[in-house]
């Protein structure tokens, strides 16, 4: 966050860019449609299916940051992480890591009153202590100011310091930050995305609970894509943390995330939306949080939701300790959307400014419907693969906050609405499941990796999942953006996909299911580029064997794109013929299979120029021979060798 001691000089958060929002996933037959309410516009329904798991929900809340705004009072602290009449239902508490250890103290009493109310609490630093630190010129800066490098261990143990302090004090913190905004940083610590990779791979793995990285103030992919991409580093990262501040809805989505992310989880760790300026009970502006949120939960698929400071002019407390409007909107999410609640799929975006999303937890499921139409509109919601045994539903308008709706009606399956104008309405349905009572979902398979790729079809294994009765099957499904469409279906780890276009890149990812039909959550994605059907002239593989020893050797393969056309995206497959083994390879990705070899590219390879080339390095073992292996194909086409 920006202010050194009370609102930033400048507001960063313009509003942010609209986007259509494609419908997302759940294509299920519609069980029943009710008829339309009178005067208000019919849509079809949106099918809500408790089977079709995304992410795990951590929760919501803000900051508490005592030097800088005040601590809560104790009843704001109950207002704030109380889940009553009247209170906010914050699971998340956000606190600050003071360069000072004198000055630690000051975070306890609020920390230790939302742990109470079964909340958790995160911190975040914005400064190691003065004598980690050194100043240098970056740009026109000429004070800036960095971790020193030789103080990466002793900085590594302020923040278990904390973390031991707060443990003392009865605060298990969930995670530590190593960083706010690393990159917004003129009045605190920078780093580059280079420095967070190194601290990560060689210090972080001392911190004594999660650690968080890297805090990005406007979620900028070039601070956490190093992180994804380097395996050390990534493995002492437990949560890829981002702000949002004037990030487009646009820029939400996190591919790399999905495809390398996998046990990893992905917070919202600040914001206020949509700007400092504002009263937090002018309206319908408050209403763009609901929106805001929307996008945060379904397109980015954020698991946690964290808001700036808990009480402000601009923030969901008033500093007169009541709920303010844009408080309202976090309370539909946050009293409702418990901890360990699983998003499900439901169409987004089922009409012209209405935005909905769906989440399940034990018996319940819980729809968060905005409407930011100045018309009421009416919306039907199908409950697939489930019972609804009751409803109970509350609203926040122009006129009302967290109040009671009265007229939603349930029967056969399909929850028929009226949504007002310019509104938020969160219906919580009481549910029984089809399956029995089995309701644990399988764990999620492993990435699946390809082999034996052709123009039109393209063969996956992954690394079973579990389950506690047992995995009865998985589901390939092709992913484009936020839309999943089914793919193979199969009983074991491991699926062809067929029907591919010849010279087109895919991504695939596989679902595990239990006989009661819980599904798991998705697998990380692989990327796939079909052959293109011809046999010669478009390709030319170049290999050598640049050291060796025993045991072991090291390669590089030349990829050389003979065509007259760039190529983006590709599969090279290759054949060892004495037992070789790749072990390690930079430049691109392999899979091995026996003694077949599949390369897919790394994200700075993916792209062969007409004409031009790319080099992939490796390391291998060997036995007593080491010839070079044969069958070179590029896409299904067989490549010349050099």
């Amino acid at each position: 966050m920006t202010p050194r001691q009370e609102e930033p000089t400048a507001d960063r958060s313009a509003l942010l860019s609209r986007r259509t929002v494609l419908a997302a996933m759940g294509a299920a037959p519609i069980l029943a449609v009710a008829a339309p309410t009178s005067g208000a516009a019919a849509a079809s329904a949106v099918v809500v299916d408790p089977a079709a798991r995304r992410q795990t929900i951590r929760g919501f809340g803000g900051m508490n940051h005592p030097a800088w705004a005040g601590d809560l009072t104790a009843a704001q602290r109950d207002t704030a992480f109380g889940n009553g009449t009247g209170q906010l239902g914050f699971s998340i508490l956000r606190i600050h890591i003071d360069e000072n250890k004198a000055n630690w103290s000051a975070e306890v009493a609020t920390a230790q009153r939302a742990v109470a109310h079964g909340a958790i609490v995160f911190a975040s630093p914005w400064n190691p202590p003065s004598t980690m630190v050194e100043t240098f010129t970056r740009g026109s800066q000429t004070n800036a100011q960095r971790l020193r490098y030789d103080m990466y261990g002793a900085y590594a143990q302020h923040l278990n310091d904390f973390v031991q302090f707060m443990k003392t004090n009865g605060v298990d913190l969930y995670a530590v930050s190593i960083q706010n905004e690393p990159d917004y940083a003129s009045t605190w610590t920078w780093w580059t995305a280079s420095e967070i990779v190194t601290f990560l791979r060689n210090n972080a793995g001392a911190i004594s609970t999660r650690v968080i990285a890297p805090e990005s103030f406007q979620y900028v992919k070039s601070m956490s894509d190093p992180i994804l991409n380097d395996a050390t580093a990534l493995a002492n990262m437990d949560i890829l943390g981002a702000h949002l501040y004037g990030t487009s809805y646009s820029n939400f989505p996190y591919p790399l995330f999905q495809q390398k992310g996998q046990g990893k989880e992905l917070w919202m760790t600040e914001v206020y939306y949509p700007n400092s300026t504002d009263s937090a009970d002018l309206w319908p502006a408050a209403l763009g949080v609901g929106e805001h949120m929307h996008h945060a939960m379904v397109d980015a698929e954020f698991q946690a939701y964290v808001w700036w400071y808990i009480r402000r002019s601009y923030g969901p407390m008033r500093e007169d300790g009541q709920i303010s409007k844009r408080g309202a909107m976090m309370a539909h999410f946050s009293k409702f959307v418990r901890p360990g609640y699983v998003r499900i799929n439901a169409v987004s975006n089922p009409q012209t400014n209405v935005y909905t999303s769906a989440y399940t937890g034990g018996s319940t499921v819980v729809i968060v419907a905005v409407n930011k139409a100045t018309s009421a509109v009416s919306q039907q919601f199908t409950l697939a693969n489930t019972t609804a045994t009751g409803l109970a539903s509350y609203v926040t308008d122009s006129s009302r906050t967290l109040a009671t709706l009265s007229g939603p009606t349930l029967a056969g399956g399909t929850l028929s609405a009226t949504l007002p104008a310019q509104s938020i309405t969160t219906f919580v349905v009481t549910v029984g499941t089809s399956g029995g009572t089995d309701t644990t979902p399988p764990t999620a398979p492993g990435t699946p990796t390809a082999s034996a790729v052709t123009a039109t079809s393209v063969t996956l294994s992954w690394t079973a999942a579990t389950d506690d009765t047992g995995v009865t099957g998985y589901d390939v499904v092709r992913v484009s953006g936020s839309t999943e469409t089914p793919a193979a279906s199969s009983t074991t780890a491991g699926a062809t996909v067929t029907g591919l276009t010849a010279a087109t890149a895919y991504t695939f990812a596989v679902y595990a299911r239990d006989a009661a039909g819980n599904r798991s959550s998705r697998s990380a994605t692989v990327n796939v580029t079909t052959g293109t059907g011809t046999s010669t002239g478009t390709c030319g593989v170049g290999y050598k064997v640049t050291n060796s020893w025993g045991g072991g050797f090291q390669g590089e393969i030349t990829v050389q794109n003979t065509s007259t056309t760039a190529l983006s995206g590709w599969t090279l497959a290759f054949t060892f013929t004495a037992g070789q083994t790749v072990t390690q390879m930079w430049g691109g990705t392999p899979a091995q299979t026996g003694s077949t070899v599949t390369v897919t590219p790394a994200d700075y390879t993916r792209t062969i120029p007409a004409g031009g080339s790319v080099t992939i390095g490796f390391l291998a073992t060997q036995g007593a021979t080491n010839p070079n292996p044969s069958g070179f194909t590029l896409n299904g086409g067989t490549c010349t060798s050099a």
